[in-house]
């Protein structure tokens, strides 16, 4: 069970941050900052306890916070983020994070986003993307190794992190895009395949027993209640612009 969470007001220059999105509308900072409050509050909702941290004027990327640390129940990862825009994002959230847990360090030129690394139970999913390299995931992999966990590479394809296309919902299932429908390493688990029009709802998150999914996406919605969890559907126009989502935005530990 989740007890904290870690998030971060979008700063008003949010608009420059990085994104491969082509958006005919653009990003629009009253609507985001509405999203955001309700997404904090449905965490709140979901029983953890928010720490909002103030913007990072100097990066814009900043409040999609997940990708500076990977936080598990004995250490706080402090990643190398890919996107050398957004490197020094991690250096507030280790001062954050050392109060919660025992700090360790992804170093250069390992690279990791923490958008790219997936926990399921004890194992790890780490995803090989234009963020995080095959040292960055070797470097973690060793400090996941000492704390007697388990972990596997899985090269990201499309999309910005592995995050984008799988996510753990719960009752051994993994939502999943349709490029890792039949991926041999994510054998083992069950899986519902997000249909291609749909595929920004594979960034559903999964928050003590409860679904928090982007609204809007019927079809997946559908599948996601056959496994009788309560599903909140939140709205994320705006992030979605940046390409973000729901998991981007905050760290659960």
């Amino acid at each position: 069970m989740f007890t904290q969470a870690i998030a971060r007001k979008p700063g008003k220059n949010f608009a420059n941050g990085l994104t491969t999105t082509d958006s005919a509308e653009a990003p629009r900072y009253e609507v985001l900052l509405e999203q955001h409050e309700a997404y904090l509050k449905t965490l709140t909702s979901c029983g953890l306890q928010v720490t909002v941290l103030d913007p990072l004027p100097d990066h814009p990327d900043a409040y999609f916070v997940e990708d500076t640390a990977v936080v598990t129940s004995d250490v706080a990862v402090i990643t190398n983020p890919g996107a050398d825009a957004r490197k020094g994002e991690e250096e507030s959230m280790a001062e954050i994070l050392a109060g919660f847990r025992r700090i360790e360090r992804i170093r250069a030129p390992g690279t990791v986003d923490g958008g790219d690394v997936l926990q399921v139970g004890n194992h790890f999913f780490i995803g090989l993307s234009q963020r995080t390299n095959e040292e960055g995931a070797g470097q973690l992999g060793l400090i996941l190794d000492a704390c007697g966990s388990t972990w596997d590479t899985v090269a990201v394809g499309s999309g910005l992190h592995f995050k984008s296309s799988v996510n753990y919902v719960g009752k051994n299932t993994l939502l999943v895009t349709s490029d890792f429908a039949g991926h041999k390493k994510l054998d083992g688990y069950d899986r519902i395949v997000v249909e291609t029009a749909e595929a920004c709802a594979a960034n559903t998150l999964l928050v003590n027993d409860r679904l928090l999914m982007p609204a809007g996406f019927p079809d997946t919605r559908k599948k996601l209640e056959a496994l009788g969890l309560e599903i909140i559907e939140l709205k994320t126009s705006e992030v979605r612009k940046m390409d973000g989502g729901l998991t981007c935005m905050s760290i659960r530990f």
